[in-house]
């Protein structure tokens, strides 16, 4: 078996691993999750490959009465959230900096980008299996 054809497959792996944590976390999330609101309260500028991004911070207070800052895990191009615009946020009690901002691009987003990114990295280590 091919080099190539191992390394496709493992990265396939791994991501569907991290896909379906993520995927665990938004059922928790849907089932026992504290719903909120919250304020963007700065974007903060960052730089990847592909230049410059501006990535959100959000501030809402957890039942406990604590100010609690997050910046969403989906990010990209159509996901920023203006500065002083007031979201949804869902939160579990026992750890409320596993928040997510209530909307499907930022809940269920992850996830279908984690199994699609899973599914197109073992469907290449089969490609490169079966033509070497």
């Amino acid at each position: 078996m091919d080099f190539g054809a191992v390394l496709c497959t493992a990265a396939g792996l791994v991501l569907l691993g991290i896909a379906v944590r993520e995927g665990a976390v938004v059922q928790r999330l849907r089932q026992h999750g504290v719903r909120t609101w919250g304020v963007v309260v700065d974007n903060v500028r960052t730089r990847d490959n592909q230049g410059p991004k501006w990535i959100p911070v959000i501030a809402f207070t957890d039942r406990s009465g604590h100010r609690v800052e997050f910046s969403p895990r989906m990010q990209g191009a159509g996901l920023g959230l203006e500065t002083g615009r007031q979201v949804e946020i869902v939160y579990l009690a026992q750890s409320p900096r596993v928040a997510r901002v209530r909307m499907w691009r930022h809940v269920v987003g992850p996830v279908v980008f984690l199994v699609f990114g899973g599914v197109a990295f073992l469907g290449m280590g089969v490609v490169i299996a079966l033509t070497s």
